[in-house]
Formats: structure tokens, C-alpha cells, sequence
């Protein structure tokens, strides 16, 4: 039997990228949809490469217990001994920012002061303990920024609960935080491979906390206009020659949480002072800042999973 690259996700349109840089590389791959199905734990699972896209956000997609599903597939996998790349750890972060700032503190790297809460009430009473004149609220399991609101007083936070808009997390858990004011309005994300920095992307938050960068979600690009011409302003740009020693700590994080690929977000505040506020192990790409920057993150992550299937093979 061929050994093969099998892509556990529930997204196509944040896969096909993915895919069709397999196809360039002339890589064997297998694409598991993970949405409903079935983990036989009665037999032994193929011999292969294993790389999970599973996503926070898949119930917005319909896909509510796709990452119930998944994580029963990636333990399966695990317990044969399969090479799993974001397995189960990375999901059980990927899918809660309570994991993720827990496992970002315990590797070091500032976060955010911040409050979980389930319930309205307890909500307005995190807001209270928590003691900011700025502060948001979000989900704990969300993605590409859903739920994200942001509040300058507990008036406009009383407003919101009682006025209808509020969405409650999927996990009934809302993280009430300490709002960062930067100097100007983007934040940076860095983008990791193999568990090794590739980039780093500047985002443009002035149009609110929708960040996804993959090419389905991204906000039209903005436009500022300069006499009677308009100037085009990217929301996703790669930054050129971005170092860091965060990245140094970004990297050591990864290795402590058996994470290969991930997109790793942080905004500084007036002072320079880094908080880093998402660990996105379902990282995607924007095709538009990636062609013009000359780097490519799936073709990147398409020549790693093909040099360790290599490995396998070898072994096997």
C-alpha cells in the first residue's frame, strides 16, 4: 500500500490551496472531509502522514461537532503511532483561548488580562472585577475574530447583553479582556511551518475584528483617497525582514505543545509592549499579500508534509 499525505479538515475552500500545491509537488494525498463519519478503533489506521485543519469555527459553517469528531480521529491515530502533525493538542487549543493563554503563560509569552465567564450576570461581573475603562468581550471557542465587541463602559456592556445582540459562545463561555490600544491600528501575525517562523503579516484592524486572512473571508481591500485619486491599501501585508525575539518564544511555545503550523497573532501597545491574544493552528494565507511579498505559506507547508512522508516511507 502507497503511503499517502492525509488533510483532516471540514473547510474545502480553506483547503484547495493547500491541495493544489500537492498536485504541483506531485505528492500521493488523501482528503478527509471531517465533518460526520466514523472511527473504526477496532483496526489499525493507515500508514501515512497525518495533518489536521480542524477549525474553531466549523459550527458557523454547520460543521457543529466536527471537532468532537476529529479529536477522536486524532487520538485513534496517535495511539498507532501514526506521525500526526497538529494533533490532538493543537486541537484542544485551537478550539478553547482559555488552552491557549494558559499554555502561551506557561511558555512565558504575555497575554492579556482576562476573565472567563458563562452567563450574562457573570459576564457584567468579570467586566467589574476585571477593572478597565476599555475592554472587549469574545468567544473562547470562536475564529476569524466572531463575537469580538468592544465596550468603553459598562453602561454600553449592559446595552448589548440587554438589547439582543449579544451571541454566546458555542462553548457558553465568554472571555471578558483587557482591551490594548495600539498606536496604530494593526495587528501583526506571524506564521510558523515545521514549527519554524516563515513570516510575518501586517493586518489592518480599522475596519473592525473580522482578521481571517484566507481569501474567502478578507474584507474588501481599503481605499484611502489622495486628491482626486484613490489609493489602494492592502488590509494583509507581509512585512519584510521582520525579527523579533518574540519569535524566539513563539517557536519554543510550539515545540512544548507538539504544534507545527500556526498562525500566532499579538498587537503592541503604546509603550512597545507585545500581548499576544491568538494561536490559530488552522492558519490560512491571503494569496494577494503572499504574491506580493514572494512567500507562500501552503507551498511551504506542501514541501514540508512531502519531506516528512519521505520519512515515512523510508522507515516503513
Amino acid at each position: 500500500m502507497t503511503e499517502k499525505i492525509y488533510v483532516i479538515h471540514e473547510n474545502e475552500e480553506w483547503t484547495t490551496h493547500l491541495f493544489k500545491r500537492l498536485d504541483e509537488l506531485g505528492l500521493p494525498y488523501e482528503n478527509w472531509f471531517t465533518d460526520e463519519g466514523l472511527v473504526n478503533l477496532n483496526e489499525a489506521p493507515p500508514e501515512g502522514v497525518f495533518y489536521s485543519r480542524m477549525s474553531a469555527s466549523s459550527h458557523t459553517r454547520g460543521h457543529r461537532y466536527a471537532p468532537e469528531l476529529a479529536e477522536s480521529l486524532l487520538v485513534w491515530l496517535e495511539h498507532h503511532g501514526r506521525k500526526v502533525f497538529n494533533g490532538s493538542r493543537a486541537l484542544r487549543l485551537e478550539v478553547s483561548k482559555v488552552n491557549q493563554y494558559m499554555a502561551l503563560n506557561a511558555a512565558g509569552i504575555r497575554t492579556p488580562k482576562t476573565i472567563a465567564a458563562n452567563g450574562k450576570e457573570q459576564i457584567v461581573k468579570a467586566a467589574e472585577k476585571l477593572g478597565e475603562s476599555s475592554f472587549i468581550i469574545k468567544h473562547n471557542r470562536a475564529g476569524k475574530g466572531l463575537g469580538v465587541q468592544l465596550f468603553h463602559s459598562m453602561a454600553a456592556l449592559h446595552e448589548h447583553l440587554d438589547g439582543g445582540g449579544f451571541e454566546p459562545s458555542i462553548d457558553g463561555i465568554t472571555l471578558v479582556q483587557q482591551y490594548i490600544q495600539a498606536p496604530e491600528p494593526f495587528i501583526t501575525r506571524c506564521e510558523f511551518v515545521g514549527g519554524k517562523f516563515v513570516y510575518a503579516v501586517q493586518v489592518d484592524t480599522s475596519e473592525g475584528f473580522e482578521l481571517c486572512p484566507a481569501d474567502a473571508c478578507s474584507i474588501e481591500d481599503l481605499f484611502c483617497p489622495v486628491g482626486e485619486q484613490a489609493e489602494e491599501k492592502p488590509k494583509f501585508q507581509v512585512v519584510e525582514g521582520f525579527n523579533d525575539p518574540i519569535i524566539e518564544k513563539y517557536e519554543e511555545f510550539l515545540r512544548q505543545n507538539n504544534i507545527t503550523v500556526a498562525g500566532i497573532e499579538f498587537i503592541r501597545n503604546s509603550a512597545g509592549e507585545i500581548f499576544t491574544y491568538d494561536v490559530n493552528t488552522n492558519t490560512n494565507y491571503n494569496s494577494d499579500a503572499e504574491a506580493a511579498a514572494g512567500k507562500f505559506g501552503m507551498l511551504e507547508l506542501a514541501k514540508f508534509l512531502g519531506k516528512e512522508l519521505q520519512s515515512v516511507k523510508v522507515t516503513v
